[in-house]
């Protein structure tokens, strides 16, 4: 019972520790929104500088103690003014790349002037033993909770009775209206950045008498920080520092008493990231700017001739080559092939995780134990790696089905970690007796001796092989239905599922072909000795993969080869050595260098610029030849190479009648529908019905309960009752894209277009209906059906020919709200609801679109309900009227009827006579 006490009381100090991290990542977030990744080795920095002056410079300790926070303030100011400021308006991934970029730069820092080996630091607090409640425990783990206390006691006074503390919550809630109001965000931002980071300045001094001064263990004290800032989160600081005394109290114990589980103790933080994540689902409200963008995209297109002399080029220079640089390019290769991974999964379906390394580590575990204890041959091993990835990957995407972004981030972070600690770092499940990991010997595929230990150079030309490979693969399925729907997924999760796209099974998909090629050049990395070695699948280094992607162009298959160029042991560090030798030692501190240069300067990396330079090239050429084909004919030619027949060129001039698919003809009906949040009733028992070929308009004051009507039905909200049922079918229960697929289609008040699409491609996502075998057929052939009938009659009735080509950007307001609506009726939908369709156009676009609605109905058979403010085109296009006032249906009928019935102009028309509004 005694140790029970004397481990919790040992656990408070560590978990005051945690707290005091935790609480300068939320001054940082609070503040400026960023979650700050670098947190942990700013705090590093201000510990070396405290130590260097105090060991090696004479300097008496509370002075040392000042300069080291003084100097992580000044980093964290620094890193808001030249890195975070400058990409205010840049993607939420190029921000986060942004605090990695410096956590790079930093760490390298340290390790080029310190080393990596810990320094043991005497403790300056008290140190003597007392005893509380029969428990000793150290007089210093006592101080620390104490500090711990009343930094939280000051900081919650702070910002909860101080004008700095109020301008810090506006900034956070609305930084225009704050603003408005005299208050400035970037100053708030810098002042919170500064207070944060000495915060972490003053936790790594008081921390490395506990673990050691190292930068290892003192960058990794970010995710125990980030554990306890989840419990509060990232706005209480009582709450967080419960979370972070709960931690350490728990670690401390598991130290004592589960000692015979590896990594069980230092796996605690993780595992409460995993939970609060899981739990809560977006936990972490993320800020943005309606001028946010993602990084570019390229278009997967391979060009046969370029490639096979590229590969051809390849082989001769490594056939050439010494055994050191044939190593150097297996190192690249290795490494692209590892970035190549975080293209699929990020570049392309928007999910940042920093699982790679912990992922291609489990590939070389795996393969390795297939070689070791079952006596698999290479390929079969190679084979095991790849394939039994592929379910752990998947158990890594979980989160992200309720979860993105930065939370995303940070639990793949946190649970490739844990994954590390407690299997890659047991010595019991990761080597064999005699050997420093698990002993595979020598390698040779089909008969052919390929060891990187005796022929390098045919190891690196089998990696230069399977890199090709897998490059192609990517390829193909950026070209794909399957890469079209990832990329939907990326740009708008709800538009997505609103067309019938599967985003649950998107983001598995992405994550389980990630896993497989991170698993490839994990096993390629481990069988290039005679023992896999799991010292090179440190988690963290899955952070310095992302900054590569993002230096190549997260979006752009050319790019993994050059970012890997700027990692030690690869080409790039080779040709450094012969300029200026040594040169390899600086390239991680190169490499963060010129991240940040990177994002500043060109968040689309490298690719971008090689992509525009071949596009030019390309263009020049086909303009030598003549007229390249474009828009539906383009469209339709690729389609069949994948063996189906393109649509007849008249059918896309036919008549509606005659050639437009008509809808299924499927009646919706919506019986006593509720949505409720909170306490909070905005719909209110709403029923109603639409037939097919009728116009059903959905009118009320703001606030009436339109759009939650919409969302209901639909499915976007969970807060709703009642019955939706189509024809017989009832669809109340089914998730968002299964109404979809069932005939609900429906636009958006905001568009919410795939703005990284051009407009043929957002067409295209909408009509794709790719079958199961699709997502494993893309991988070798990609390939689209030719745009149905329905669609090409939409492309024309909506006046959208000459823009297919064009991407969603260039597109006018009007044309923009042209291709929602064309986009949900490529769906082929019963029944169409449209949100606000004619806000911001004008009398004649609105005249226009009333017109399109109305064949909609009589020519395409589709049941339709119209939302809209403007209460002249609901009177004059629609069959049926519904009137809602706060929530409940006041009148509905006709629009004689409803512009006669007196309840109807109280509430919503007020004392206008009934001929006063426009038929």
């Amino acid at each position: 019972m005694d140790d029970i006490l004397r481990f919790a009381l040992l656990g408070l100090g560590l978990g005051a520790l945690y707290a005091l991290t935790a609480h300068g990542i939320v001054l940082v977030y609070r503040g400026s929104g960023v979650l700050n990744f670098a947190h942990g080795a700013i705090g590093m920095a201000g510990a070396y500088v405290q130590w260097e002056l105090a060991v090696n410079h004479g300097v008496p300790y509370w002075p040392a103690v000042a300069c080291g926070v003084l100097g992580s303030t000044v980093l964290g100011v620094l890193t808001h003014l030249l890195v975070i400021r400058p990409l205010r308006r840049a993607s939420s991934l190029a921000r986060l790349v942004g605090t990695l970029a410096v956590f790079i730069v930093l760490t390298a820092v340290a390790v080029k002037r310190y080393g990596d080996s810990v320094q043991l630091v005497p403790a300056k607090l008290p140190s003597g033993l007392v005893e509380i409640a029969g428990a000793t425990v150290s007089e210093d783990r006592i101080w620390l909770l104490g500090i711990a206390v009343v930094v939280t006691a000051a900081l919650h006074a702070l910002y909860k009775r101080t004008l700095f503390g109020l301008g810090t919550t506006a900034v956070a809630e609305n930084q225009g209206a704050a603003a408005s109001l005299g208050w400035s965000a970037d100053l708030i931002a810098a002042a919170n950045w500064g207070l944060g980071s000495a915060l972490a300045g003053l936790t790594g001094i008081l921390i490395v008498p506990v673990i050691g001064l190292s930068v290892t263990g003192l960058t990794t004290l970010l995710l125990s920080a980030l554990a306890a800032a989840l419990v509060g989160r990232f706005s209480s600081f009582p709450v967080t520092l419960a979370g972070g005394l709960v931690i350490g109290v728990v670690q401390s114990e598991l130290t004592r008493f589960g000692s015979d589980v590896t990594g069980l103790a230092a796996s605690v933080p993780f595992l409460v990231i995993a939970l609060m994540l899981v739990a809560r689902g977006r936990a972490l409200p993320l800020r943005g700017t309606f001028l946010e963008r993602l990084p570019a995209l390229g278009t997967g297109r391979v060009r046969p001739v370029p490639l096979a002399l590229a590969v051809v080029t390849g082989l001769l220079l490594i056939g050439l080559s010494s055994p050191l640089w044939a190593d150097a390019i297996t190192n690249t290769l290795v490494l692209s092939l590892i970035i190549l991974s975080i293209i699929v999964v990020t570049g392309y379906a928007g999910q940042v995780s920093l699982a790679a390394y912990a992922l291609a580590g489990t590939g070389a575990f795996i393969a390795g134990h297939a070689a070791a204890d079952w006596g698999w041959p290479f390929e079969l091993a190679l084979l095991a790696g790849v394939l039994g990835t592929v379910p752990i990957g998947l158990l890594f995407a979980l989160p992200a089905v309720r979860t993105r972004g930065v939370n995303l981030a940070i639990i793949t972070l946190g649970l490739g970690t844990t994954l590390e600690t407690m299997v890659f770092q047991n010595t019991d499940l990761s080597t064999t007796p005699g050997s420093d990991g698990i002993a595979v010997g020598k390698q040779t595929l089909f008969g052919i001796d390929i060891s990187g230990v005796d022929h390098p150079q045919r190891y690196a030309a089998v990696v230069l092989v399977m890199f090709v490979a897998a490059t192609l693969v990517v390829a193909n399925v950026r070209r794909s239905r399957t890469g079209r729907r990832l990329i939907a997924v990326r740009a708008n999760e709800r538009a997505a599922a609103a067309l019938g796209i599967d985003v649950r099974a998107a983001k598995l998909y992405a994550f389980g072909l990630s896993a497989a090629i991170a698993a490839l050049a994990g096993v390629l990395t481990g069988f290039r000795s005679t023992s896999v070695v799991f010292a090179d699948f440190a988690s963290f280094e899955s952070i310095t993969a992302l900054g590569l992607a993002v230096i190549g162009g997260v979006g752009f298959l050319v790019g993994p080869l050059f970012a890997a160029t700027f990692a030690a042991g690869t080409v790039g560090a080779r040709f450094g050595d012969l300029v200026l030798p040594g040169l390899s030692e600086w390239m991680p501190l190169i490499g963060g260098i010129i991240l940040v240069l990177t994002l500043v300067g060109n968040q689309d990396g490298i690719g971008r610029e090689l992509g525009k330079q071949a596009s030019s090239a390309e263009r020049r050429l086909l303009s030598k030849r003549g007229p390249k084909q474009t828009g539906v004919a383009q469209g339709s030619a690729e389609a069949a190479t994948d063996g189906d027949e393109p649509v007849a060129p008249d059918e896309h001039h036919a008549a509606p009648s005659q050639a437009a698919h008509r809808a299924p003809g499927l009646p919706l009906h919506v019986r006593d529908l509720t949505v409720r949040y909170g306490g909070v009733v905005a719909v209110d028992g709403l029923s109603f019905d639409i037939e097919p070929g009728r116009v059903v308009g959905l009118i009320g004051p703001n606030g009436a309960g339109k759009t939650s009507a919409i969302d209901a039905v639909t499915g976007f909200t969970r807060a709703a009752s009642g019955s939706v049922r189509l024809a017989d079918r009832e669809v109340t229960r089914l998730p968002v894209h299964r109404r979809a697929a069932a005939g609900l289609s429906r636009s958006f008040q905001s568009l919410e277009l795939f703005e990284d699409m051009s407009v043929l491609d957002n067409l295209y996502a909408a009509c794709d209906r790719p079958g199961p075998w699709a997502y494993l057929k893309d991988l070798v052939r990609p390939g689209s059906r030719p745009l149905p009938a329905h669609v090409l009659v939409a492309i024309r009735e909506f006046g959208l020919e000459s823009a297919l080509d064009r991407p969603v950007g260039d597109l006018s307001y009007g044309e923009r709200r042209l291709l929602a609506i064309a986009r949900a009726v490529a769906t082929s939908p019963s029944v169409l609801l449209l949100d606000e369709p004619a806000a911001g156009l004008s009398d004649d676009e609105s005249r226009e679109l009333a017109h399109l609605v109305r064949r909609l109905a009589e020519d395409w058979g589709m049941g339709v309900l119209l939302v809209e403010h403007d209460v002249d085109m609901v009177m004059s296009v629609c069959d049926e009227v519904v009137v809602l006032d706060f929530g409940r249906r006041i009148c509905v009928g006709t629009p004689e009827e409803v512009r006669g019935d007196p309840a109807v102009r109280a509430a919503y028309l007020g004392d206008l006579a009934p001929e006063e509004v426009a038929p």
